[in-house]
């Protein structure tokens, strides 16, 4: 990896690309370091440092880079835009004027992400209004909450969260066009770096207060991380091959087809997809929770069922645990069958005159095709169900490393957006004819 960042930045049009990510990602970061006015982020810090454990706030910390804790402009993060993803593409696959949207090309996808951006503000303002409500009445982190002063105040605080998640979807797409990588994935990669130094930061502190303890519990923790990263990358890299075998065809003088090649099916081809739509959807309860809230004092017994139902969906709880691996695996299967269309596939090796070896054209290609789509999927979602859900484990033994409970998907984030940095990196460099670099 490191060696073909270096031999990028040799090729000037390459290093104009990265410098311009790079700066980019500061914007990012300078951001990360204004605070929204009328509120205290002292109060907020300590706020979540003790009662964020299992609640959306938890998540949206992770995505936002730890903004949310400092009450940032960009606490919001992509949020609200990764949500309104998540709605169009369960729509284009539900509602056939989406569908057909979808399937007309660059207009098509132009008039979808319209939809899309017009849907993420919409989202923001809910979610930032939620926000409001539990930092005036939860953390009591709001400086004005009374008369006009109250009033100002609440607009200012919803419009600063909107604008800052409006502004980090503008930076990821100038990310897109001018610099290297997805755009969105890698201010999420720049927000999960920025929280390593103080995780250690954590870890370094708590081994102090209790060196014997944490004797052991550092080298295992270190241990886990590398055995994650090594098992992320073996399964990025893991896939299934379909062998394809063209006809000749003789026109005049000249032979066509022939060639042996192959279609190849990455295991974690959905990435980090199925975990965030399965946390987008474990985390609704806790979201509901920021606009009602049950009576704790003297409680009801609709309060009590209240109460018991937000229990369940602590990362701790092992029903959690439960329903957040089957809809893993359930999204997986889905973002799948989204990708990849059996039918469609074998049509297209029909009328190329293609074929898999052994198995006839039509109906039986796209059902083996199926088969072991079925089958790596299974495979894939296992991966990714392991990644997600073992570190809430981990965490539920070892309660004081509370802060690592989220590591698997912010390791599975990071190491994705690397590993596709690298590759594209490298397609690049590729069709520049620089094939020493590669070699």
């Amino acid at each position: 990896m490191f060696k073909t960042m270096k031999n990028a930045w040799r090729i000037p049009d390459i290093r104009k690309k990265l410098i311009y990510t790079l700066f980019i990602i500061v914007v990012f970061r300078i951001g990360s370091a204004i605070a929204v006015p009328f509120l205290d982020a002292d109060v907020i810090r300590e706020w979540m440092g003790t009662n964020s454990t299992g609640s959306i706030l938890e998540y949206l910390n992770l995505l936002s880079g730890g903004n949310l804790s400092k009450a940032a402009i960009f606490s919001m993060s992509v949020q609200p835009f990764i949500n309104a993803s998540i709605i169009m593409q369960l729509l284009s696959y539900a509602l056939p004027p989406l569908e057909r949207l979808s399937q007309e090309g660059e207009e098509g996808r132009k008039k979808i992400n319209q939809i899309t951006s017009i849907l993420a503000v919409a989202l923001g303002f809910v979610m930032s209004t939620g926000y409001y409500f539990m930092l005036k009445n939860s953390m009591g982190a709001v400086r004005y909450t009374q008369g006009t002063e109250g009033v100002f105040a609440a607009v200012v605080i919803i419009f600063c969260f909107v604008a800052g998640s409006s502004l980090i979807v503008w930076l990821g797409n100038r990310i897109n066009e001018n610099g290297v990588g997805n755009g969105i994935s890698m201010i999420l990669f720049a927000g999960i770096i920025a929280r390593f130094p103080e995780t250690l930061k954590v870890l370094a502190a708590q081994a102090k207060n209790d060196p014997s303890k944490y004797f052991f519990i550092i080298p295992l923790v270190a241990a886990i991380f590398l055995a994650m990263i090594a098992f992320i990358v073996l399964m990025n890299n893991a896939e299934r091959r379909i062998p394809i075998q063209y006809a000749k065809r003789v026109v005049g003088r000249k032979q066509y087809g022939g060639q042996s090649t192959h279609i190849p099916i990455k295991v974690a081809m959905s990435g980090v997809m199925p975990i965030i739509f399965a946390s987008s959807f474990m985390q609704l309860p806790s979201t509901l929770y920021l606009f009602v809230q049950p009576n704790e004092v003297n409680p009801g017994t609709m309060d009590k069922i209240y109460i018991k139902f937000l229990q369940y969906f602590n990362p701790r709880h092992g029903i959690y645990m439960i329903l957040y691996g089957i809809l893993i695996i359930a999204f997986n299967f889905f973002y799948v069958s989204m990708q990849y269309n059996p039918v469609e596939i074998a049509n297209n090796l029909r009328q190329s005159n293609g074929g898999i070896p052994g198995i006839r054209p039509g109906k039986p290609t796209s059902e083996f095709i199926r088969k072991v789509l079925n089958k790596i999927t299974i495979v894939g979602a296992i991966f990714l169900g392991i990644i997600a859900v073992f570190p809430m484990i981990f965490g539920s033994i070892f309660e004081e490393l509370s802060s690592l409970t989220l590591g698997g998907t912010s390791i599975l984030i990071v190491v994705s957006v690397a590993l596709e940095t690298v590759r594209t990196l490298e397609s690049q460099m590729m069709m520049r004819h620089h094939k020493g670099f590669l070699e």
